[in-house]
């Protein structure tokens, strides 16, 4: 199990949507740059997060990944 999407050779992914986090960073950044204070600004966190499941793996380790799992899955990697 990874945490980022990106490493594709896991079985499954479970974590924050990394295009996101860079996104809500941006808008700091641009509040800070337009004179925003960083000790005033919120506290932010994650709204989403991204299950994928890489069944080529799955079937090299022999294993059945089961529906529900799938149908939960916000992405499925089967080449």
């Amino acid at each position: 199990m990874c945490t980022w999407r990106e490493s594709v050779d896991c079985l499954m992914s479970y974590g924050t949507d990394r295009v996101e986090m860079f996104r809500l960073a941006a808008t700091y950044v641009d509040r800070i740059l337009k004179g925003a204070k960083p000790a005033d600004l919120p506290v932010q966190q994650p709204t989403k997060l991204v299950l994928v499941v890489n069944l080529k793996t799955a079937r090299g380790l022999r294993l059945t990944v089961p529906p529900s799992v799938l149908g939960r899955a916000d992405e499925v990697i089967d080449p």
